[in-house]
């Protein structure tokens, strides 16, 4: 009769072995997921605080960054360019072997007063109707007086060849241009059109057609030498 507690207890001890072992199983699971979760938290943190969008954004704006500092190279560079052309188009010879500059500055040493500065205007218009600059320049010098003072003619009215027309200037026979440059271009066109278009191409060609007095020709070549040897 006194055994038969022994047997039970012997059968309860193997039942509370298992029980614990279930128990620490379980405890070592719940340790082994605890990092993972741990790590999916800061990685969500990460991304809230949009970390890797801020980086990406810093790399556009330094990708931009170098876009504008290249845009400014070559922008200086087609300024360089630029330069260099206006520099080799300056130092060509343009007429009787001399560049624009050379010879705008040999025809503004013989105009004053009112026409002072004047050279380079006459000089790119000449050339580009096709004048003689010197021949243009001359008449001018002996129309106007303007190697000393210039008329009143020029003063007034802006006319520096002496011609004659529409609308008169201070209401008489020789015409008014509204501005000196008008004037200037006015009368070269004159003197192409009407003799240089005509093959009137010197001093004695053109006097018995642009003036009554027979030495006006031998006037403008005294002018034209005074300028080629300024």
């Amino acid at each position: 009769m006194k055994s038969e507690p022994k047997i039970k207890a012997a059968s309860v001890i193997p039942l509370l072995a298992l029980i614990s072992m279930f128990v620490i199983v379980q405890s070592i699971n719940e340790v082994k997921f605890k990092p993972a979760k741990e790590t999916l938290n800061k990685n969500e943190l990460l991304l809230s605080d949009n970390i890797l969008d801020k980086t990406s954004v810093l790399k556009n704006e330094d990708t931009e960054s170098n876009v504008d500092n290249n845009d400014i190279v070559i922008t200086n560079t087609e300024t360089n360019d630029e330069n260099k052309i206006e520099t080799q188009v300056n130092d060509l010879i343009v007429y009787d072997g001399l560049t624009k500059d050379e010879l705008s500055l040999k025809i503004n040493k013989n105009l004053n007063s009112t026409l002072s500065g004047m050279g380079e205007l006459i000089v790119d218009y000449a050339l580009n109707l096709g004048l003689d600059p010197y021949l243009a320049t001359a008449i001018i010098l002996h129309e106007t007086g303007c190697s000393w003072e210039c008329s009143h003619l020029v003063k007034a009215c802006n006319n520096v060849g002496g011609q004659k027309g529409g609308p008169g200037c201070e209401g008489g026979s020789y015409k008014s241009f509204p501005t000196l440059e008008d004037g200037i271009k006015g009368f070269m066109d004159n003197l192409y059109n009407n003799y240089y278009a005509l093959g009137l191409t010197t001093p004695e060609a053109i006097n018995p057609k642009y003036a009554a007095s027979t030495a006006w020709a031998s006037k403008i070549n005294y002018y034209m030498q005074l300028i080629k040897t300024s």
